[in-house]
């Protein structure tokens, strides 16, 4: 199998590339020649085609002049300036990248990563299934919910199937090492008293389940939520980074939601200001304010053969022993 990974120099796309490889297969990473494509370079059996998913030529050139059989599409923002950028981007990309498959001539897995966020918060505490019916709360999750479309109506004419993780964390993400940074510095947020809960997942744990629904015989058009299997509180999260990283924040305060929402008006004008997208908006706010982002991934370890091995504890020491090793704490 010959694999096309789409953001296999950003977080979780690279752990898709890693595994791929040192399974032997053939991988494709399609990069921007902005990207570091440092680590891919440490990677066996890489190869980098130069293109964008929003870029339909490029994104044609890495499916059909590379030869691939099977693409894992875990490109996509998480943060942009506008919902007009999020749907350019992971709808426009994600449309590209199914014209491209259409005419491969024998392609055997179209895997789309998509996001718990297309599906919305749960409203009651108990896990989202898998059949829920969607209602995003952000752009974002409105974007991913629209391609999440796109690839479902092509299950008779592709073999695809769409993967919805929670918040992914662990080696080389930037936006999570965020909470292990402030509680390092000894302060640890909360917003409100803490007891909102959320399902999770730990880096390598999603990428075999991207490499397990390409390798798995799923039916076409199946959608898996995939965590870690536990529901946990935020606070007993963070108190868990605090066990990893051996220090006790000093701070401890539940952040009152105005003072946020202050917060996220001063950082969108700050991204006004500078062009850049930033990942505190008051749309984001709406992603903050649901109490519970929980999920049900019995499915796709019933009907994948997958199964999580890294819990939110182990997770955070196997995290916090990568960031010292790499100079990040």
């Amino acid at each position: 199998m010959r694999v096309l990974v789409t953001g296999a120099s950003g977080f979780l796309g690279s752990h898709v590339a890693e595994q791929l490889a040192q399974k032997g297969y053939g991988v494709v990473a399609l990069v921007r020649r902005s990207s570091s494509t440092k680590f891919l370079a440490t990677l066996r059996g890489v190869e980098l085609v130069y293109g964008a998913v929003e870029d339909a030529e490029s994104v044609r050139r890495a499916v059909l002049d590379a030869g691939v059989t099977a693409i894992v599409h875990s490109a996509g923002l998480v943060k942009a300036r506008d919902e007009a950028e999020f749907f350019r981007i992971n709808v426009g990309g994600t449309r590209n990248l199914l014209d491209a498959a259409k005419a491969a001539p024998a392609l055997e897995r179209f895997v789309f990563v998509s996001s718990l966020a297309a599906v919305g918060p749960s409203l009651d505490g108990r896990p989202v299934a898998a059949d829920a019916r969607p209602s995003p709360v952000t752009r974002y999750g409105r974007s991913k919910l629209e391609a999440e479309r796109l690839v479902l109506a092509e299950k008779d004419a592709l073999p695809v199937v769409v993967l919805r993780p929670p918040m992914i964390y662990g080696p080389r993400d930037q936006e999570s090492f965020a909470f292990f940074q402030s509680v390092a510095r000894r302060f640890l947020p909360m917003l409100g008293d803490g007891r909102n809960t959320l399902s999770v997942i730990y880096a390598t744990d999603a990428a075999a389940a991207c490499v397990r629904a390409l390798e798995s015989d799923a039916p076409s058009g199946r959608a898996y939520f995939i965590d870690d299997g536990r529901v946990y509180v935020w606070r007993d999260m963070l108190a868990d980074v605090e066990a990893a990283l051996g220090a006790r924040a000093f701070v401890r305060v539940g952040v009152p939601f105005p003072l946020v929402r202050g917060a996220a008006l001063a950082s969108e004008g700050l991204s006004r200001l500078t062009g850049k997208p930033v990942m505190l908006t008051r749309d984001k706010l709406n992603e903050l304010a649901a109490a519970h982002w929980v999920c049900d991934s019995s499915e796709a370890r019933k009907e994948l053969g997958w199964a999580p091995e890294v819990s939110w504890p182990e997770g955070t020491r196997r995290a916090v022993a990568w960031y010292r090793e790499h100079g990040w704490l």
